[in-house]
């Protein structure tokens, strides 16, 4: 089963940002299900501004913060400025591994990153679970159904 954001109501991929609230998943922006977080974004201006943060594979260039591309209508950024590919996961990746990045930084960086995606996977599997309960209710319920429709036959026959 999926997990469907409780703003957009679109199904949250593991890749996506996400938020919790009162035990609801939702997108931290469902306009950019998948793009950087707001500290991702400062990591990369803090300790990434002097060097390539990604690499575009269909065109091989490597690029730095400032020379990627953005789309403002599209709400896209961290586009290849010549072929127009979304490199956030690139961008993502190289934070996840920049030697410029203090270690515990990198490592609180990944921490969050694999703690969202559990908590994404809980949630499929707890809905997986509800499922399971229900469809065993249901087949409780007609199970009893057909029980006292037996009995009432019984009786009026």
């Amino acid at each position: 089963m999926q997990v469907n954001c409780s703003k957009c109501f679109r199904p949250i991929a593991v890749a996506d940002v996400i938020e919790s609230s009162a035990g609801q998943l939702s997108h931290l922006d469902c306009a950019r299900a998948r793009g950087l977080t707001p500290e991702e974004r400062a990591l990369l201006f803090v300790f990434c501004s002097d060097h390539s943060v990604a690499t575009c594979l269909s065109c091989s260039l490597e690029l730095s913060v400032t020379e990627m591309g953005a789309d403002p209508l599209g709400g896209r950024t961290h586009l290849c400025p010549r072929c127009r590919t979304d490199l956030t996961e690139s961008v993502r990746g190289h934070l996840f591994s920049c030697v410029t990045l203090p270690s515990e930084i990198r490592q609180k960086t990944q921490e969050v990153r694999d703690a969202a995606q559990h908590l994404i996977k809980q949630a499929r599997e707890a809905l997986d679970r509800s499922d399971v309960l229900i469809r065993e209710a249901e087949a409780h319920l007609f199970e009893r159904q057909q029980a006292l429709r037996a009995a009432m036959a019984r009786r009026a026959g």
